[in-house]
This record gives structure tokens, C-alpha cells and sequence, in this order.
């Protein structure tokens, strides 16, 4: 076994199936499989199959990175409570990583990452020493102001839509989401004690029942 620590990352939130293995900053494994549906089904197989190529296994874990989004509920759902059940199980820290904090890993200077959120909007946050924000959800032309007003890397599938708004260049991510993932929380996970939680910037598009809920006797 590789004897610098083994941080297991992925990530559900999209349309896709991702994970990353890392020994201390060395990639070892990834995997990144498109799918509209099916995470569930798919994502421990995957991780069993990563631990396999590296010649590793569950108890050889150091900590384990999710993805906690923005992006679709259940997708989201699905990475999370699969975390928390393996943290609990195997008695190690499980780190949640946002998508933002993902793509910007790596990255000096400001940085500005940008999502396709649909219906015209964007998923956004802005990480700069002098002063960020976000994450947030709003249409391209509705984002915070960016100070200074030129420079800043933009990154995500949406970077073309806001650099030309911000002075901006378009570029592309140092890691891939699921090895991003698993790199903030090796940097994180000795100083984390909080469960990962989802990160939700949409209300949900499922209405509440129209008639009351049956009372429960007691």
C-alpha cells in the first residue's frame, strides 16, 4: 500500500457518475461515467472498483471528499448520504466540497466559477483574497459586481456567459471535479467535524400535498 494517505473523492450532482483516488497529492484513480440516472446503483461499484486498481481497500482510507453541489437534488442526496454512511462505518472524516471550491482548486489570483443552472440563470461564486461572494443563483447580468473589474479567471460551463460581463478570461480547471473534490478535503480533513451537508441554491420543484397530512394518534 501507498503509505501516504488515501483520500477517496466523488461526486453525484449532475449527470454523471465521478470519483478520484488520491495518495497524498498522486492520483492514483478516476472514474467519470455520463448518466441521467442511475447514480445509486452505480456509485459503490465505482468506488469498489477504483479501490481494486490501486490495490487498496475500504479500511485503508484516510478521509472521503463529496461533491455537495449546486446541481440536482437527488443526485446531491445520493453522494451525501453515501459519505456520511461510509464515514460512519469505517471511523474516518467525510469532507463536503462544493463544486465551486472544487474547480477553483489549484487556482491562484480571483477566480470566478460559473454554472449552467438552466431556466437563464447561473450558479456562481466569486473566490478572491480581496474580497468574494457567493455562491449564488441569478442570471448572468444580475451577478454581484467583481472588483477589480478585469483579471479574473472564469471557469465552469458557463465562464463564456459571464467573462465578457466581468473583463474576464475563459479557463479551464486544474483538476477535474472529482479529483478537486478529493484535494480540498485532503487539505481539509484534519480540522473538520461537521457532516457534509447538501448545498441547496433552488428551492425544490416538487409542490406540497394540496390536502392536509393524516394526523398520527399516539
Amino acid at each position: 500500500m501507498p503509505p501516504e494517505a488515501l483520500i477517496l473523492g466523488f461526486d453525484t450532482s449532475a449527470a454523471h457518475c465521478a470519483a478520484a483516488l488520491l495518495s497524498g497529492d498522486r492520483l492514483l484513480a478516476a472514474r467519470a461515467e455520463e448518466m441521467g440516472k442511475g447514480q445509486a446503483e452505480r456509485l459503490m461499484p465505482m468506488l469498489e472498483e477504483m479501490l481494486a486498481e490501486a490495490g487498496a481497500g475500504w479500511g485503508d482510507l484516510a478521509a472521503i471528499g463529496v461533491g455537495t453541489g449546486p446541481g440536482n437534488f437527488t443526485g446531491v442526496r445520493i453522494a451525501v448520504a453515501a459519505a456520511r454512511g461510509l464515514a460512519m462505518a469505517l471511523g474516518i472524516p467525510a469532507v463536503g466540497v462544493t463544486s465551486f471550491e472544487a474547480l477553483r482548486a489549484g487556482q491562484n489570483g480571483p477566480v470566478l466559477v460559473a454554472l449552467d443552472a438552466r431556466r437563464g440563470q447561473i450558479y456562481a461564486q466569486y473566490f478572491d483574497i480581496a474580497g468574494g461572494w457567493g455562491p449564488v443563483l441569478a442570471p448572468p447580468e444580475a451577478l454581484p459586481p467583481v472588483q477589480p473589474r478585469a483579471g479574473a479567471l472564469c471557469l465552469g460551463d458557463a465562464a463564456g456567459a459571464v467573462a465578457p460581463l466581468v473583463a474576464g478570461k475563459v479557463g479551464l480547471p486544474r483538476h477535474p471535479l472529482a479529483e478537486g473534490i478529493a484535494r480540498v478535503a485532503a487539505a481539509r480533513r484534519s480540522g473538520t467535524a461537521d457532516r457534509p451537508a447538501p448545498l441547496y441554491l433552488r428551492p425544490a420543484d416538487a409542490a406540497p400535498p394540496r390536502e392536509a397530512a393524516p394526523v398520527l394518534l399516539p
